[in-house]
């Protein structure tokens, strides 16, 4: 049998180190690749630094005092490490951060066209507006109402909307499943998955819920305590017996929210 052809990063992190008020050192020496076209997991705990990792990737670490004080992160071949957010966003980055930020006094609708770039045709912006409504048709119902009526599962579907309106070539999501119903969970994730099969748009997804990241991913990247300390493909991850105990609950689904403790000390750490 042929072996598989990787493909090449689309986004490759190299050694990164992220200083926050030029003191805290949040993430040290994190190497990240996301192959073209692929969805690849951060997984952790809270405040392991997969939050921090994406504000490094997008530039949003300055608006917090942080900054990249070592290492390189490229952009299909082009190096970005001090650029401005909003060039990175132009190079066809979009990050979606945790919070499901939509304007509430707007329509899902009236979201849309906000988050749409300058220059954006009528007749592009439609074609985008309906292809989004075909992905997440629970907004195609709502699209005329407040946007601040809309539930959690749905304001969820309409921040992925405004970041797809800008037509990124990397989506990355964090905590797309944060206070949402496994039942939801599963739906939006499973229209990613979608998404990225026809679209084959890259996706990095930060999440907490191993069990369901694993699913969809191809590989995924386990962070703790700012460090990258396993990484490999989603199989792999879900075998792993250290995996199973310490983030899958013994393979019962209990997400990182709900590790309070660990029974034997993690061999990684030894």
């Amino acid at each position: 049998m042929q072996e598989k052809v990787k493909a090449q990063p689309i986004l490759s992190m190299n050694s990164v180190e992220v200083l926050y008020d030029n003191v805290m050192l949040a993430i040290k020496g994190v190497s990240v690749q996301v192959p073209k076209g692929e969805m690849i997991a951060l997984l952790g705990s809270n405040g392991a630094g997969k939050s921090t990792t994406l504000k490094a990737i997008s530039g949003l670490l300055k608006a917090e005092r942080g900054r990249v004080s070592r290492g390189e992160i490229k952009f299909e071949g082009t190096d970005m490490t001090g650029m401005l957010a909003q060039n990175r966003v132009d190079m066809g980055i979009c990050h979606v951060i945790e919070g499901r930020r939509v304007f509430e006094h707007l329509t899902p609708d009236e979201n849309l066209t906000a988050a749409a770039p300058t220059g954006m045709s009528r007749s592009v912006l439609s074609a985008e507006k309906e292809k989004i409504y075909a992905y997440f048709p629970r907004l195609a119902e709502r699209r005329n109402s407040l946007s601040g009526y809309l539930s959690g599962g749905e304001q969820q579907m309409l921040a992925i909307g405004r970041a797809l309106v800008t037509q990124p070539k990397l989506l990355m999501l964090d905590e797309p499943s944060l206070g949402l119903a496994p039942f939801l969970v599963a739906e939006i994730f499973g229209i990613l998955k979608k998404i990225n099969e026809e679209e084959g748009m890259s996706v990095l997804l930060v999440e907490q819920n191993a069990l369901a990241a694993l699913e969809i991913v191809s590989e995924g990247y386990l962070i703790e305590n700012g460090r990258v300390v396993m990484n490999g493909t989603a199989e792999a991850l879900k075998s792993n017996s250290d995996i199973q105990e310490f983030y899958l609950g013994g393979g019962e689904g209990t997400d990182f929210h709900n590790v309070k403790h660990y029974s034997r000390r993690k061999r990684w750490l030894s």
